[in-house]
């Protein structure tokens, strides 16, 4: 093969060796991809529509050997290495220009052990993927809110979810992670072996390693959950928001709520008259007795929704219900912050701003934190943020067509910034845009930070895996 223009990690061009390629390729199980492969386009595509990156090659691996087979090259070549799991991360991390991509997405093997209530999953599957393989046996484990989204990102950030206040993050359930290091080494972190590595990656996110399998518990789950959306006109919103708060603050750990503050959907089980109207709607999901959690959501109903599409469904099926507002290709641009109890004053602000996108796409989350979260000790794990309310998450979408006219970075950005008064200062690094390093300090926490800083020293004192919200080695 002929030689190929890349970048190192120092920012310089080289040209790759064909020589070397093609010795790459010899030891790879999977394909190595090009600029003008047939593949390669499809490859490089992520979840978020505005990310359009071109590596100088593609590695797509099969199995553990393939991606320290990678991994080698990347370094021996000094190459600017990202590693793709999912996709689905925001900022696009998962792709990087002229340089390796080590793409793990054709891994994606899910094996349940429903005797020991574990399973293991390896880094290329999506929620979707382990939510059948569990639910088959009448378990669960708490993951995110989409089907599309990649478990490995999910679970380094922390793993915020709709079961998390009864069963914790997806990181509380982790129980081991199999990964290669910098140097091309495989090795396991738990709770009794590499300690130091296996507290980071529990919301440090991809800094440490190429972890290549996650080993999670599994928790039995009803074969139906009373889950739903519930919606009220946007006109109401100071009224359902304050009656919201005051009645989460007590609401039982089996209860999961996520508020979202946007245009209705043309969604099937919304109604017609509903369809583009500013709503407030709470997604909701009892984990636990069909009627304690009529009991529990009874409030809500009596507050005279709009829609009320609460019902008993498999996790499964409510697990998928958001995936068509956020389907992939479509432009995606974040901003975070974890959120005290919503004060008036709050939610005064989160009112005068929620509807003021230009894209009929864009929207808010504010997940309910607490619950199993909270009862984690801060400092167990790398993720910040446990003692935190709420989370809130201001997403401007649009489409490639619409980018002239209904682009809402400035919305974001200003929505952003007016609720920064109300925030604890911390953010969950899954929600983050690329924001700068001293954002991500903020976002852990001078301690923490520096503890993480420490590991990643013993770890990978180059910084190699600096496709990510980076922690910088100290020195």
């Amino acid at each position: 093969m002929t030689a190929v223009p890349a970048r190192t990690m120092e920012n310089g061009v080289i040209e790759l060796d064909g020589k070397a390629i093609d010795d790459l390729r010899g030891r790879l199980r999977g394909t190595v991809l090009f600029s003008g492969d047939r593949g390669y386009d499809e490859a490089r595509s992520l979840w978020n529509g505005m990310v359009d990156r071109r590596p100088a090659l593609i590695a797509r691996c099969t199995d553990v050997t393939d991606v320290i087979a990678a991994m080698t090259f990347g370094r021996e070549q000094n190459l600017v290495i990202a590693i793709k799991g999912g996709g689905h991360n925001v900022t696009g991390n998962a792709m990087c220009d002229d340089g390796i991509v080590i793409d793990l997405s054709p891994m994606r093997r899910c094996d349940v052990d429903a005797d020991r209530r574990m399973v293991r999953v390896e880094a290329g599957a999506l929620l979707g993927d382990l939510d059948a393989a569990t639910q088959a046996h009448g378990l669960a484990t708490p993951i995110g809110i989409n089907t599309t989204t990649g478990i490995a990102g999910l679970t380094l950030g922390g793993g915020i979810g709709h079961l998390m206040r009864r069963h914790g993050l997806t990181i509380d359930n982790l129980a081991a992670v199999e990964m290669v290091t910098a140097t091309g080494e495989r090795v396991r972190a738990a709770e009794d072996e590499n300690v130091d590595v296996f507290w980071a990656v529990r919301g440090g996110g991809g800094n440490f390693g190429v972890v290549t399998s996650f080993t999670f518990r599994l928790h039995r789950i009803e074969p139906d959950l009373l889950s739903g959306m519930i919606l009220y006109r946007a006109e109401r919103a100071r009224e359902v928001l304050r009656f919201y708060q005051d009645h989460v603050r007590a609401a039982p750990d089996r209860l999961g709520t996520i508020v979202i503050l946007r245009k209705a959907p043309a969604a099937p089980f919304i109604p017609a008259s509903l369809h583009g109207a500013t709503v407030v709607g709470i997604v909701s999901c009892y984990c636990g007795d069909i009627e304690e959690g009529e009991k529990a959501l009874r409030p809500f109903r009596d507050l005279r929704p709009d829609l009320y599409a609460v019902t008993p469904r498999p996790f499964v099926e409510f697990q998928a219900m958001l995936d068509p507002t956020v389907p992939p290709g479509w432009h995606y641009y974040w901003k975070s912050h974890y959120l005290e109890p919503l004060s008036d004053a709050a939610i005064d602000v989160i009112v005068e701003r929620a509807w003021r996108f230009r894209s009929p796409r864009s929207y808010t989350l504010l997940p309910h934190m607490g619950g199993a979260v909270a009862r984690v000790p801060e400092d167990a794990t790398a993720f910040a943020g446990r003692d935190s309310a709420h989370a809130i998450n201001i997403n401007g979408v649009w489409t490639a067509e619409d980018a002239d006219r209904a682009n809402d970075t400035a919305w974001v950005r200003d929505f952003f910034d007016a609720v920064m008064p109300y925030a604890t200062g911390r953010a969950y690094i899954n929600f983050m845009g690329n924001e700068g390093q001293e954002r991500v300090k903020a976002a852990y926490g001078e301690a923490k930070y520096a503890r993480l800083a420490k590991v990643k020293a013993r770890w990978d004192p180059d910084n190699v895996f600096r496709m990510n919200q980076n922690i910088v080695p100290s020195a």
